[in-house]
């Protein structure tokens, strides 16, 4: 092919920042290496840093051609029909008579606008083959590590005045209210009005929750920790927990998985004595009589409970009444806060309906 009717390729990098510079898979190591010239707006960003490590060169687009998209991408395509100067460092200077692809390294901003400005910009006769060239992706939880740096800059200085003066404290209420509302969304996933963004949303309102704890927490002076040590003791307290996944053990039913849970925290927790010790005393009452009446079954307690209950309720206790039919449900295995929870769901909905 006449060289000036080569069309050539621009293969534009892609690589997750929430990956380690330098991680990038094989294809694009090779496509780097096999290159013309690669080519960044900052060579001394931490991607490229990472390539030049390697042994290849990354040259330097003009300052110029950075001052808007339609610029960058101008260059870009002069660089790739061999048109374009001024691209190099005091290193070296991209070689036109050469063939091959120009790899542009992707920066850590992503970009922005620079495919629209490619798309609207190729030439209309022989244009150039553009390449998205995938150096790395995210693994599945890469966004969380965005949230801790998302909440980090909210309550660092320069970051929100409001973020900055929570304590813990101050933020439990909150807590406490996220909770309510990701229960109300998440009981109705099951049904035809299920919402799933919202589920999603609601969610995430609860791990802020964890993530601003933590973060309130990293700056105690004394005795600090942060979002991996509440991390680390997650995952710690879930191997330890599951040995029949992690270490071996031998549980073939959800039953069985729930005794050895039960056996492990009683380990773990030596100063509990009695069955009901560590119950909360701020739960809301329906999911505190539901514990309550679930520790005593697994102690073996049932049938003293009833007979409590029953004795209670014929001193026309009202409060036994409530618990007699939280017992009820519990039998039945259904939760009484979920299930009063779906029944004034409904109230409220024909309620409404009658205007």
């Amino acid at each position: 092919m006449d060289r000036q009717r080569r069309p050539g390729q621009l293969s534009l990098l892609l690589s997750s920042p929430r990956v380690a510079p330098g991680l990038l898979s094989s294809s694009a190591w090779a496509a780097l290496g096999e290159a013309r010239a690669v080519v960044a707006a900052d060579p001394t960003a931490a991607q490229a840093r990472a390539i030049a490590a390697a042994g290849l060169q990354v040259l330097a687009v003009p300052p110029a051609a950075l001052h808007s998209p339609q610029g960058l991408a101008e260059h870009l395509l002069g660089l790739v029909a061999g048109v374009a100067s001024g691209a190099g460092t005091n290193d070296g200077t991209i070689d036109g008579s050469k063939d091959g692809t120009i790899v542009w390294i992707g920066s850590p901003d992503g970009d922005p606008g620079l495919a629209e400005a490619l798309a609207v910009s190729l030439p209309e006769e022989d244009p150039p083959i553009l390449e998205l060239l995938v150096g790395s992706w995210d693994t599945p939880g890469a966004r969380l590590l965005d949230a801790v740096s998302v909440m980090d800059r909210l309550r660092s200085p320069g970051g929100c005045p409001w973020d900055a003066e929570q304590t813990h404290a101050s933020l439990t209420p909150y807590l406490i209210e996220e909770a309510y509302e990701a229960a109300e969304v998440l009981d109705q996933l099951d049904g035809p009005d299920a919402d799933r963004d919202d589920a999603a949303d609601e969610l995430g309102d609860v791990l802020l929750q964890v993530l601003f704890h933590a973060r309130v927490a990293a700056e105690h002076e004394e005795d600090p920790f942060d979002i991996d040590d509440v991390a680390a003791g997650l995952v710690a307290k879930l191997v330890r927990r599951h040995p029949h996944v992690f270490a071996g053990g031998d549980a073939a039913t959800p039953q069985a998985v729930e005794a050895n849970w039960e056996l492990i925290k009683a380990e773990e927790k030596p100063d509990r004595q009695h069955p009901l010790d560590g119950i909360p005393v701020g739960m809301p009452e329906l999911a505190r009589a539901r514990k309550v009446a679930s520790r005593l079954r697994r102690a073996g307690q049932v049938e003293w409970l009833r007979e409590w209950v029953e004795a209670r309720v014929a001193q026309r206790d009202p409060g036994a009444l409530l618990l007699e039919a939280v017992l009820d449900l519990h039998d039945g295995d259904v939760d009484a806060s979920a299930a009063l929870r779906h029944t004034l769901r409904s109230l409220t909905e024909d309620a409404r309906e009658l205007g």
